[in-house]
This record gives C-alpha cells, structure tokens and sequence, in this order.
C-alpha cells in the first residue's frame, strides 16, 4: 500500500530543527536579494539606456537624409540640395515617423572677448520642431524667426556658455570657415538661449542658429537644405524605416543614415551595457541555487531516517524526490515575492525621489534613472523559479540512494 503524497509531506516537514529553519531563512533571503538585484539592475540599465538614447534621438533625431558624399564623417558639412515638398509630405505620413524638419551645417569659430571655441553651426528653420530641443534649453528661449533677413540670436550649450563666460542676451562673434582658401566671414549674433544635453559630443560641438544664415553664407538659393532629420515614434524601427525610405522614396544622390551610424562608438557603449545586465542576472541566479542548494541537501541529510521511514510504507523515490523539491518551490516562492517587493519598492522610490545621484559629466545623467516592464519582472520571476528548480533535481538524487534499513537506524 502506497502512502498519500500528502501525508507524506505532513510528516517529512512537520518539524524542523532550529539550525534547519535557520539555513531555510538564509535560502529565502538568499533569493530575496538576488531578485531584487536582478530587478533593480535591469531597471538601471532599462534607465540608463532610454536616458541618453532619447537625448540623443531628441537632439539629432533618428534618421538623416543626405546628398551622398564619399567618407562623410558627423562633422562633414552637407552638399545642398534642394527641398522637396512632397518628398516630406510622404515621409510624414509614413505610420513610424514622427516628425521631419530640413536642416544645414556650418563649421564656425566662436569668440567672445579673448576667448574662441572651434563649433559646427546647425541652422534649422521656422518650421522645425522645437518640442524635442525645449526640454534642453535650461536658460533663455528658442530662436525668434523675422521674416526679412535671418534670426539674429543663436542658442549655445552650458559648456560653451561657460568656456566663453557669455550668458543669455550677450552678444557675440561668429566667423563662418568658408574653405577654398577663403577668409572667414564674421556675424555677430544675441546669445537667445543656453543648452545642457549632458552628451559632451553635442555640447562642446554644437550651437543652434538661423538656417538662412547658411544660405546666405554659402550663396545657397532660398529652397536649398543641407538635409532632412526625421525622428520615429518608436526607436527599435529606426533601421527599418530608414532602409524604406532609402530603397522606395529618394532618388539621385540622396541616401539615409541612422544616427547610430554617425556615432556608433555612444550605441557600441550601450550595447555594452546589456553585457553587464546579462551578467548580473547569472551571478545572481547561481548565488540563489547555491543558497537553496545548500538548503535542499540539509533538508535531505536531517530527515534521512524520515526517507527510510516513508521507503518502508511503501512510498517510491520519485514521489519523495517531489517533496522536497515542491518544499524547496515554496522556499523561492517566498524569497522570490519577497524580493520583487524590496525590488520594485525600491526601484519606486529611485524613480520617484532620485535618492541616487550621479556625476553628470560621466553618466550624462543627474540622477539614476530606473525604467521597467512587466514582462521583465514576470521573466526574472519564473526563469530563477523555473532554474532553480531544475537544478534542485539534482541534489534530491541522493534520496534514491538511501535504503530504508540504514536509515531508519540513522539518528
């Protein structure tokens, strides 16, 4: 006659010895801390990459239309070509984008009294969307269009603000490098507004002017751009649509380039981090199944003569190896709930009150950012459920090994 399985586990389980119920607390704490590490590092990471990702979107946008232009480099200025209407018509009906706005280049030396800083001079139109910029500008406004000559004002970043020591509504000169031995052309513009995009690749490069001010410089018709950004609604499709656009939109020389591939060594750097993140998991993944390893092997060795006892009423192996293995499940269970409290509480806090601070100047972010998903909570949840568990097989294999004669006579 077989024993009950459930009154098997009543008996194996209803008393435990106070350094077993101590190693059982460890197993849960064990797995409560890598849980919630496991949630606050991918919220970290999550945080950290939309963060400077969507600085980096909100400042240059996602896509960008160029004449071709062999070992075009970031800083390459851009061959003119004209604006074409419809061209941007379809482009913005296009389901993924978002917004489309013309643009040029200039490369330009800023002085204010005995100071010069080398920049590239972007000059955007009256038309361009000054939504995704606003969040940058931390003093003064956006450009003031009129409708005769050019915007007199130009917008420039904290960093070269302070190099310069100039703030909002100084004046200062800007000599425009015309090439083909040339001499620079000077205009002295208002210091309308300052930016801080954190990126030292955008501010010590970047200031933000008139796009008619290029085409006067450069002799450029009124219709001439130096090219097109586009910014999508949803950044994972930023590859797709650039090569939809570039095989059934453009035509002559114009070609498409993702942001990613003018600055590829900032997403090389955020790839990375998804390395970090996957190692994080595993580390805390095997701390939790070395803990509950532990734990499972104590459980066994202490109740060696209960085994020989439920081998005797007749009670298979694999039905006790089930015991204490679904036991070892209600262990992770409560280590597991226990963790995504401390884990999404704590991740809560951080979001909500920024209680951990950063150096700007390295991360490119005052305050850690913490960003997560349901369904990566729920895949840390049951992938160290569903490991652990596989894992735990093995260590209750030695309850195969333990006949019932010697260890009904083990104390």
């Amino acid at each position: 006659m077989r024993l009950p399985s459930f009154i098997a586990r009543r008996i194996a389980f209803n008393k435990s010895s106070s350094f077993s119920g101590f190693i059982i607390k460890i197993a849960i704490a064990a797995t409560a801390v890598s849980v919630a590490v496991m949630i606050l590092a991918i919220g970290l990471v999550n945080g950290f990459q939309e963060v400077i990702q969507g600085k980096i979107f909100d400042f240059w946008g996602n896509i960008l239309i160029n004449q071709y232009q062999p070992n075009a480099g970031p800083l390459t200025q851009e061959k003119p070509f004209d604006y074409d209407s419809t061209l941007v018509r379809n482009i913005r009906q296009l389901p993924e984008v978002k917004s489309i706005n013309s643009y040029a280049t200039k490369s330009a030396i800023v002085k204010a009294d005995k100071e010069i800083d080398g920049v590239i001079f972007k000059g955007v139109g009256k038309d361009y969307n000054w939504e995704s910029l606003k969040r940058f500008i931390v003093a003064g406004n956006i450009l003031q269009y009129n409708d005769s000559t050019f915007a007199p004002g130009v917008i420039l970043s904290s960093s070269i603000a302070n190099d310069l020591n100039l703030k909002v509504n100084d004046k200062v000169i800007i000599y425009f490098i015309q090439g083909g031995g040339q001499s620079p052309r000077a205009r002295k513009l208002t210091v309308t507004g300052i930016y801080k995009t954190a990126i030292e690749d955008y501010d010590k490069t970047y200031i933000l002017g008139d796009i008619n001010l290029i085409r006067r410089l450069n002799d450029w018709d009124p219709q001439q751009i130096g090219g097109y950004e586009i910014a999508v609604k949803d950044y994972h499709q930023m590859d797709s649509t650039a090569k939809y656009i570039d095989e059934n939109m453009l035509s002559g020389d114009l070609f498409t380039r993702t942001i990613a591939d003018i600055y590829p060594n900032i997403f090389d750097w955020l790839k990375l981090q998804n390395k970090n993140k996957y190692i994080i998991l595993i580390i805390m993944t095997i701390v939790a199944a070395i803990n509950l390893v532990t734990a499972l092997l104590i459980l066994i060795l202490e109740r060696t003569n209960m085994v020989g006892i439920l081998k005797a009423l007749g009670m298979r192996n694999w039905s006790i190896q089930k015991i204490f293995t679904w036991h070892a499940a209600y262990i992770i269970t409560i280590g597991i709930a226990i963790g995504d409290f401390v884990g999404l509480s704590l991740a809560w806090l951080q979001q909500t009150y920024g209680l951990f601070k950063l150096p700007e100047d390295t991360y490119y972010m005052p305050v850690a950012a913490v960003s997560l998903y349901w369904y990566e909570v729920v895949a840390i949840n049951a992938g160290t459920l569903l490991i652990c568990i596989c894992i735990l097989l093995l260590p209750s294999l030695i309850i195969r090994k333990i006949t019932p004669v010697k260890a009904i006579q083990f104390k």
